[in-house]
């Protein structure tokens, strides 16, 4: 067993294998230019235009096209419509996590602050660096979308095509929204549970510079700076991070486990962007990491590792017309992860080689047509590839082929935006995807939200999701290239109320979602019958093969509320899912599909203290689940309960330090798999 998988019951094991409702979460208690996105020479790029810049005068100071962000309560979001609305006109589900708040949580993997937020579980396999999934409202973890300053990212040669969370680090992270429920419509493949949209820190001043550093349990060490600038024509900002921990063993000791499984985490990245006149600019932006993570097998320890490669460029040209009504943006991006995994004992020591890459054209449209009316509209066309083998370790094997295959997919897609009454906004959209292995679809969503001048909030949205077979599905060795989208339909209606002149705030949504054509995997013996059952195009028999069979249904309620009283702050936010396999015939029909508990909530206090000193206690519970989709394997509860101190040393230095689990608890997120006990950390953050 490969603490790199989560399969959760469904795929083939493997080698590779609060202001609620708008909810800005206020954690009791760091960040990394995760900037991704760079042309695919973006610092010779980076360079280029530094020198341009330096040879023109300024006409303006340069716009910024892309986020445009506020931190106060009539905040900015841009996830739910693509682009910028007010936070209470959005009608789906959202939550805002500021720079403030992420700073404050002292977190050092992003899942770790997603945690903290309405409907968010995560499942990790071992300690850091292990493969971890986050799932949104019950759904597949490969059901959300990650974006990250506008690239959509994920991981073509994984099993399920999703991203993994493990060596996304909070570094330079200045703003996370986390939109729940059916999103394809603007958001494409994928978003069936939601999109979590990461903004990176955009320079504001001529110079800055920031730096954070701190050191706890178990050898751990993060080290991490920034600086950056904006100056007439030119804004820029460069960035690096280091992270490494001894670890935990990977595998449970109950299980066998008993060495330390380290991790290193390595990250470079850049920024910049040049106006070349009042209306028009050009942005280049990229990402490296190259990660190392220790591995166990399901009989314990190993000296096995795996390495990870992670590249991230993009580029676009942003214009803005009829007086910057009509803004106009045209982007390239390209993504690449490289995973190679060795086993020091074998005699052929590489047990997997696996390779994803996506490249993504992409015109987006936003045009304000008239008071109350506005329009979103864009085209895509993204090109995957993959390729994957897994040796032997014998030599005497021959060295196979690598296993490849590619898509290609092309959409269109529009949203308008009207208010037809004040304080009333009613929004629909329309997408059109062309595949070219199972051709074209189309989603259709709506929505609507209602402010009343009483301080209630009413929303109300219906959305409609698909997910592309993966490369892997259709290619690999259990490959099936028959197979059609997985589909789902939600909906969702919440109210949120303000009391004592917005010092309390309150809200609930209930939803409800269903996915059909869930793509599983199914398991052959020597005397299975079925075609699938054989090596296309050969009469050699597999071990399994991949179908449309499934059919998942989840419901619920978020409640979540949040309060100010001077210098204290209370919030809290819980979670009843119920996400059942509903497939017609199953042997596991009506039983919880897994990982999934039914009950979590999350509540948070924090105090300021009139002199610099800021101290909060944050709780996070969970009720029992289960590993398997037999529902046989058991997953306990658990209470964790975390503390955190700040002290303001100077006007640009924090001393700060935190007890993670500080009761020790024991605990399990999947099965066989260890998680961390009682941890401390203290350090310095920097801004200038």
């Amino acid at each position: 067993m490969n603490p790199n998988d989560d399969n959760g019951g469904r795929a083939p094991a493997r080698a590779d294998v609060v202001r609620p409702w708008t909810n800005r979460i206020d954690p009791a208690g760091s960040g990394l230019v995760y900037g991704v996105i760079m042309f695919e020479h973006c610092f010779r790029s980076s360079l280029s235009l530094v020198a341009l810049a330096a040879a023109f005068p300024a006409w303006a100071e340069a716009p910024d096209m892309v986020h445009a962000i506020a931190d106060d309560d009539s905040g900015i979001v841009v996830t739910a419509t693509r682009s910028a609305v007010a936070l209470d006109e959005v009608p789906s589900s959202i939550t805002v996590l500021d720079k403030a708040a992420i700073d404050r949580s002292q977190d050092i993997g992003v899942t770790e602050i997603l945690l903290r937020t309405p409907g968010i579980t995560v499942s990790r396999n071992g300690g850091y660096g292990t493969a971890t999934s986050l799932r949104i409202r019950g759904a597949e973890p490969d059901h959300a979308v990650v974006v990250i300053d506008g690239v959509k990212l994920n991981d073509p040669s994984a099993a399920g095509g999703g991203y993994n969370f493990a060596h996304l680090l909070v570094g330079d992270i200045e703003r996370i929204e986390i939109l729940r429920g059916p999103q394809s419509t603007l958001w494409g493949s994928q978003a069936i549970g939601g999109v979590v949209n990461i903004v990176t820190a955009i320079p504001e001043k001529p110079l800055e510079g920031s730096f954070d550093i701190e050191a706890g349990s178990r050898n751990t060490v993060s080290a991490r700076a920034a600086v950056g600038g904006r100056t007439g024509l030119l804004s820029w900002r460069l960035g690096g991070q280091s992270f490494t921990t001894d670890g935990i063993s990977a595998i449970a000791p109950a299980f066998g486990g008993g060495e330390r499984d380290g991790y290193r985490n390595r990250s470079v990245t850049g920024r910049a962007e040049l106006a070349l006149a009042p209306n028009l600019s050009v942005e280049v932006r990229g990402y490296y990491s190259t990660a190392r993570v220790d591995l166990d097998s399901t009989g314990g320890d190993t000296p096995d590792y795996a390495l990870n490669e992670e590249f991230v460029s993009y580029a676009s040209a942003n214009l803005d017309l009829l007086d910057g009504r009509f803004r106009n943006r045209i982007s390239y991006s390209y993504t690449n992860t490289d995973r190679t995994n060795y086993g020091p004992l074998r005699a052929r020591p590489v047990s997997l080689q696996a390779m994803g890459e996506n490249r993504r054209w992409e015109y987006q449209g936003n045009i304000d047509i008239t008071r109350g009316v506005s329009a979103v509209f864009g085209f895509e066309n993204e090109r995957s590839r993959f390729r994957s083998r897994s040796p032997s370790g014998s030599l005497a094997t021959p060295l196979p082929d690598f296993t490849i295959g590619k898509a290609d997919v092309t959409s269109l897609y529009g949203q308008l935006s009207i208010e037809p009454l004040d304080g009333l906004t009613i929004n629909g959209g329309i997408r059109q995807d062309d595949h070219d292995r199972f051709g074209g679809r189309t989603l259709f969503a709506a929505g609507g939200v209602w402010r009343l001048p009483i301080g209630t909030v009413l929303r109300a949205s219906y959305g409609e999701g698909f997910k592309a077979p993966t490369l892997y599905q259709m290619f690999s060795e259990y490959g099936n290239v028959a197979l059609d989208p997985e589909e789902a339909h939600g909906w969702e209606a919440g109210v949120e109320q303000q009391f004592l002149g917005r010092a309390l705030t309150v809200g609930a949504t209930w939803f409800d979602r269903i996915t059909t054509g869930q793509i599983i995997f199914n398991a052959c013996s020597p005397t299975t019958p079925n075609p699938l059952c054989f090596v296309p195009g050969d009469s050699a028999r597999r071990s399994g093969y991949y179908s449309n069979v499934a059919r998942g249904e989840a419901h619920g309620i978020e409640a979540a509320a949040a309060l100010t009283l001077g210098a204290l702050t209370l919030d809290g936010n819980y979670g009843w899912i119920v996400a059942e396999d509903r497939s017609p015939g199953a042997t596991n029909f009506g039983r919880d599909l897994p990982r999934r508990p039914r009950h979590a909530a999350n509540a948070s206090v924090r105090y300021a203290l009139p002199f610099g000193f800021d101290v909060g206690a944050a709780l996070r519970w969970s009720g029992k689940s289960f590993d398997n989709a037999s529902n046989s394997l058991v997953l306990g509860d658990y209470t964790l309960i975390d503390l955190r101190a700040e002290l303001r040393l100077s006007e640009n230095i924090r001393f700060f330090a935190r007890a993670e689990n500080i009761f020790d608890e024991h605990y399990r997120t999947a099965y066989r798999y260890g998680t961390l006990g009682r941890s401390i950390y203290a350090g310095f953050r920097g801004r200038f």
